[in-house]
């Protein structure tokens, strides 16, 4: 959740910050006539040759124009004064602009991570105080001083805004100082007051707040017999740790009734009857089957949560549509997710995640997994991990080896470069990144952070409990980790802090799996089998299936809430439940056997993040695109060269990494050869 967590975090304003003046929001006082006339003027002065930067420079520039600018003969004199046409002036002033912002934004977005240390990892309770520290930024007039003291205009001027179709269809022939130049124009685009922005983050910081707290004492729940199935202490964050539960127990003994309860669980938070008394608290049991809760004993009435998660979802759509005037083109949030950050149209989205899901091979995986399992499939079955064994080694015995090796954060943290240098990087390479990577206690399931500038480090954020890190907590790390090195290459590795990154953040997950799927090789374990290539694609395969289905919820229940916008929370919540078993009924109803099946609806990124997780299984087709096209290849030379590439459009950097487009049919086909190979 790399890109996310930084964005809005030099998003923020502070709480104390005045709603600015009421022109701020409004028209700009320069008409189509005046910004004829500049143009005009300009194009006289500096030759034909910059006609293109001259005309989109002074339309954007006047579109942004507010009476607090000046008016719009000061619009005139500005541009005519502040037009670069030489080239040597112009690459001066972006080179300035490279080291100054990467500054700027750097101590801003590390300061933010000061600030936001007792909210995101494991410090102990979290007081009023550390809340306003949360949602304090003093990034708060950024935007509006850069656009105050004309800073933001002569970048807005020089520096042509550029489509995402004109990025693609141009971008392949531009060297990387030209995608700098792109991706500079890509600032300022929109003028919002800080008033809006700073209660958008307030909701955003509530939000996360609310989920990184949202625990299930595993150890307290109790079945019709009264009995508890899980270890004593064991503490559950929803959605991530109760789905990674249910995952360790296939081919345990005991694993199905554990399973069953958890999925029972689930269907309770969903569902919103999940009893207020057994989040984040180990003082009662809780039968999730019955709905019972217990103390001492004996039973004891409760108050159910009702709808307190949907209201968190709908404050965040709110937030995020009280942006939408600002926009002149993206004038809703699905719009700037997508043909802004994620840099893929919706419909391009859509249509690739549906072709997946209608894929026949599922039936056919779905049928070799309920023969292993001996059993119909269950809901819960959607995170069957069976096909990649772990090496015959149990969850337990796991645990043991995490726990001894990783008694704390500063023993992972020791260890970074031994694992870099396992994974195939010299030693130089490894200590350099292991140095600019720096381990934290998470407080929530674990995020990596990156660092927003050269000069600071990147954070690894997981569970790591008082025994030390478990296997999911290390499995997590592990993820983490490749975040981190994505983080580390493509931010010291690239021409420009104007590239800085990669083109949206399924890139970064795509890295983040290809490392997470690695995680025994880095704990010294074989997984010597014939069959490994297989099995992992029908495992990747899988999975991806799962993921396709939450993102799909999430995407159409944003849809719903624009045609909604008026919709309370109750509303909501009947509507994602009933979305959930839409697309339940319409792409896994056949195979798992049940229908009107809400489990989609489960994962917490719908409340905390908005429209964040469709660039998970985006991550895993690259993922899956990229180990492909490595196979024979040096997996760290590879990987230095691939995300060194920097933050060009999907397209554009998927053509320069693999040569090819991100598709389904890669994957379809080598599942076609792992079905035949399994069969």
């Amino acid at each position: 959740m790399k890109k996310l967590i930084y964005i809005l975090a030099l998003a923020i304003v502070t709480a104390a910050c005045q709603a600015p003046a009421a022109e701020e929001s409004g028209t700009s006082p320069v008409g189509d006539a005046t910004v004829e006339k500049v143009i005009d003027q300009l194009i006289e002065k500096h030759g034909s040759e910059e006609a293109f930067r001259i005309e989109r420079g002074v339309k954007r520039a006047a579109d942004l124009w507010r009476t607090s600018d000046g008016s719009a003969a000061d619009f005139e004199t500005f541009c005519a004064e502040n037009f670069i046409a030489d080239r040597e002036e112009l690459d001066l002033v972006f080179d300035r602009l490279t080291n100054n912002f990467e500054y700027l934004y750097g101590y801003l977005g590390r300061i933010g991570v000061e600030l936001n240390r007792q909210i995101h990892e494991d410090r102990g309770p979290i007081h009023q105080i550390d809340q306003l520290f949360g949602s304090y930024s003093p990034a708060a007039h950024v935007q509006d001083d850069l656009f105050k003291n004309k800073i933001a205009f002569i970048i807005v001027l020089n520096f042509p805004h550029y489509s995402l179709e004109e990025k693609n269809e141009m971008g392949g022939d531009w060297d990387d100082r030209q995608w700098g130049f792109a991706r500079l124009g890509d600032y300022f685009s929109a003028r919002i007051p800080a008033n809006i922005l700073q209660e958008n983050n307030r909701i955003y910081s509530e939000g996360r707040l609310y989920i990184s707290e949202y625990n299930v004492y595993a150890g307290k729940l109790v079945n019709e017999q009264g009995e508890t199935l899980f270890p004593e202490n064991m503490r559950l964050l929803a959605h991530w740790n109760i789905r990674d539960e249910i995952k360790s127990n296939y081919g345990e003994p005991d694993g199905l009734p554990k399973q069953e309860m958890l999925y029972k669980v689930m269907l309770r938070i969903i569902n919103q009857d999940i009893p207020i008394e057994v989040i984040n608290n180990p003082e009662y049991n809780w039968n999730p089957h019955t709905n019972e809760v217990f103390q001492n004993g004996q039973k004891v009435d409760f108050e159910e949560e009702d709808i307190r998660r949907y209201q968190y979802l709908l404050d965040n759509f709110r937030a995020m549509k009280n942006l939408d005037p600002y926009y002149a083109n993206l004038d809703t949030y699905i719009k700037r997710r997508f043909e802004s950050s994620m840099e893929i149209p919706y419909e391009e989205v859509s249509g690739l995640f549906k072709e997946y899901a209608s894929s026949p091979l599922l039936r056919d995986v779905g049928k070799i997994i309920s023969e292993r399992l001996g059993r119909d499939l269950r809901p819960f079955d959607l995170w069957y991990n069976g096909f990649v064994g772990r090496a015959g080694i149990s969850e337990s015995e796991l645990n043991e080896i995490t726990q001894e090796r990783y008694p704390d954060a500063a023993a992972l943290d020791a260890d970074l470069a031994r694992q870099l240098i396992d994974l195939g990087f010299d030693d130089q390479m490894a200590e350099f990144m292991a140095a600019r990577i720096d381990v934290d206690a998470a407080r929530g399931s674990g995020h990596a952070m990156g660092a927003s500038m050269r000069e600071m480090p990147s954070h690894l954020r997981t569970r790591i409990g008082a025994d030390g890190m478990d296997y999911k907590g290390y499995n997590i790390a592990v993820h983490e980790f490749g975040h981190n090195v994505e983080q580390t290459i493509s931010n010291h590795m690239v021409d420009n802090y104007f590239i800085n990154g990669v083109p949206n953040t399924a890139f970064t997950e795509a890295i983040a799996f290809m490392f997470q799927k690695r995680d025994l090789q880095l704990l010294g374990i074989d997984q010597a089998d014939p069959m490994m290539e297989h099995l992992e694609a029908l495992d990747v395969f899988w999975d991806n299936y799962e993921m396709m289905g939450v993102s799909m919820v999430d995407m159409e229940v944003w849809k719903w809430l624009y045609d909604n916008p008026d919709a309370t929370a109750q509303q909501l919540k009947d509507a994602v439940t009933r979305i959930a078993k839409e697309v339940w009924n319409e792409y896994y109803a056949d195979i798992f056997g049940d229908e009107d099946i809400p489990l989609l609806a489960i994962y917490s990124h719908m409340i905390q993040s908005p429209l964040y997780l469709m660039n998970y299984p985006y991550g895993r087709l690259i993922m899956f695109q990229l180990e492909d096209y490595i196979a024979d290849k040096d997996f760290a030379e590879e990987i230095m060269r691939i995300y060194s590439i920097g933050q060009l459009t999907p397209r554009q950097w998927m053509e320069r990494a693999v040569g090819e487009q991100i598709s389904n049919e890669p994957i379809f086909a080598a599942v076609e050869e792992a079905l035949k190979a399994v069969q």
